[in-house]
This record gives structure tokens, sequence and C-alpha cells, in this order.
């Protein structure tokens, strides 16, 4: 999978392990741990299920949010840097 800005030197404000989980619940978990992100900050989101990059894309489109990173980890794990808006 390619990534989108990867190589981000911002560091997250918060990193969410929602390996394991299924649709909805990674974006689920992620709504909720953003309440937490101070604007401008980055929300690092690790998944395992496929269907996630098509989710987290429409999750940024609806909530104003900046996918800065997506990409893929060894071990199939999914890699999202999502920057809330301020």
């Amino acid at each position: 999978m390619a990534g989108t800005g990867g190589g981000s030197t911002t560091e997250p404000a918060t990193t969410l392990d929602a390996t394991g989980l299924l649709c909805p619940l990674p974006v689920l978990k992620a709504r909720r741990a953003l309440k937490t992100v101070p604007p401008g900050g980055i929300l690092e989101v690790l998944a395992t299920d496929p269907g996630a990059t098509k989710d987290f894309e429409h999750f940024c489109q609806t909530t104003g949010c900046q996918l800065v990173e997506s990409s893929e980890q060894e071990g199939g794990i999914l890699r999202f840097r999502l920057k809330k808006p301020l």
C-alpha cells in the first residue's frame, strides 16, 4: 500500500491501538480518542482491518480531519495519522 505523507516527523498527541478490531470499531474509537487531542494535534491509529483504509478516508472527509499518513507496517498493521482541525 502506498503511504501518503510518509515520514512525517510530527509526533502524535495520542496513539490508538485498534488492531484486531473490525469495522466500524476502529473509526468509532478514533472519534472518541480525538476528543482528547488538541486542535491541530495528531492522532495515530493502528489497525488490522483491511476496510479501515476506506473508512478513515471517509471519516476525514466528513469530520474535517486531515489524513496526513496512511501506510502499511510489517505484519499487516495499518497506520493512520489524522490531524484534528484547528
